[in-house]
């Protein structure tokens, strides 16, 4: 079982020393009105991925995957029911093999549930990418409105990022922050991104 999984964003797997610790619940956090969603296009291309969407559907993902400048292979997409996401979760997230990737986009339908349910779901989550070596991201949006149960979600994950947008003049600045790190250290500075087709790296300021 590998120790540290890449996350598929080069610069990123460098400062983490190899990539996120195999076991690990990230909380990925990125603004409605972002390019966000292409962290996750790098996240699946990585390694075998189980995709659970929870407010799009099935063949929106996968469009959004096939119709990608470089398309990664496209992951296993599965829909969560809006009445029972958290039921449709469990049930799906124990099909996670070793060393793969499960992505929930957005977690936002699920921490609108219950708290203690929520906490129980959280704590089962975490048991299986432990037991597997596995990593799961999940994505949370960051705009106006932020769910009451955010808090808990990045309480319990080992791993938190957030992306920033920003506009500067005419320009649009996107930056991404380690804030947590179980297992390694929490970064310093921000990471400059350029979110075109894909996921690169601003290197007009002076970023390793």
């Amino acid at each position: 079982m590998a120790d540290r999984l890449p996350t598929g964003i080069d610069v990123l797997d460098r400062k983490l020393g190899g990539g996120l610790p195999a076991g690990s619940l990230v909380v990925y956090e990125s603004p409605p009105a972002s390019q966000g969603e292409l962290l996750l296009h790098e996240f699946a291309a990585a390694r075998d991925t189980l995709y659970l969407t929870a407010d799009r559907t099935e063949d929106a993902v996968v469009d959004a995957f096939e119709d990608a400048a470089v398309p990664p292979e496209t992951p296993d997409v599965r829909y969560l029911a809006s009445d029972s996401p958290l039921d449709d979760g469990r049930r799906l997230f124990r099909n996670v093999g070793e060393s793969e990737t499960l992505i929930v986009d957005p977690v936002d339908a699920l921490e609108r549930s219950d708290r203690a349910r929520y906490e129980t779901f959280l704590s089962e989550l975490q048991n299986h990418m432990h037991n597997t070596g596995s990593v799961a991201v999940l994505h949370g949006l960051r705009g106006g409105y932020v769910p009451e149960l955010r808090d808990t979600t990045i309480h319990i994950a080992d791993v938190t990022f957030r992306l920033r947008t920003e506009i500067s003049g005419g320009d649009v600045e996107n930056s991404l922050s380690v804030l947590k790190f179980r297992g390694g250290n929490a970064l310093d500075e921000t990471i400059k991104l350029n979110l075109g087709d894909r996921v690169g790296i601003d290197t007009s300021r002076d970023i390793a």
